[in-house]
């Protein structure tokens, strides 16, 4: 095994540690305010995705996806959490496509512009707007009645409310992504010669 390869299963096994972490401890993957979640974990995918590839970002989202089911039998931080993310296809499906998204909107960029920190900065977009797109969007198709519940509103008026979660949940986890990600991964790259910015 080259060092590079034996390089990239470290950084590999590190990302899936800090996720296993993340996941299940509040306050350093989700911060709980009352019926909803500011996610944070979506960050360590991303810089999967960047720096290892849109598969190892897929593999770290499923782990994410994961623990996120199992958080949801074993430890429920939201009244929602039982009902909606014990389903895979809202706990898991997002999650996977968060790193997929997110490592081949990277390299689409990065080979078009050959700028790094930009085409880090638009794959953390993409990566972000996904879990909180996918995420919500299927809660509204499966579940509207329970989330109306949950928020306290009617189904018709729904929408809207979702919309209010978008603004206070996703805008504050964009800004984190787009910040943090490009610095993380730019010190990745610089560090280690192994790999490819």
């Amino acid at each position: 095994m080259n060092k590079g390869k034996a390089y990239k299963i470290a950084i590999r096994a590190i990302l899936i540690a800090i996720i296993i972490i993340q996941t299940m401890t509040p306050f350093l993957g989700f911060i709980p305010l009352g019926i909803i979640n500011i996610t944070i974990v979506h960050i360590t995918v991303i810089v999967a995705a960047i720096v290892l590839s849109p598969a190892d970002g897929a593999l770290i989202g499923l782990i994410w996806g994961l623990g996120t089911m199992l958080r949801a039998y074993t430890a429920p931080t939201s009244p929602l959490d039982t009902l909606v993310f014990t389903n895979p296809i809202i706990a898991v499906l997002p999650r996977v496509l968060v790193g997929y998204f997110a490592g081949i909107t990277y390299r689409f960029f990065k080979n078009k512009f050959h700028k790094a920190v930009l085409s880090m900065t638009i794959a953390s977009v993409v990566g972000t707007l996904t879990n909180t797109v996918f995420v919500l969007g299927l809660m509204r198709i499966m579940y509207a009645s329970a989330m109306a519940s949950s928020y306290g509103t009617s189904v018709s008026l729904l929408n809207k409310t979702i919309m209010g979660v978008v603004a206070s949940n996703g805008i504050p986890e964009l800004i984190a992504a787009v910040i943090i990600v490009p610095i993380i991964c730019s010190a990745l790259f610089k560090a280690n010669k192994f790999l490819r910015t």
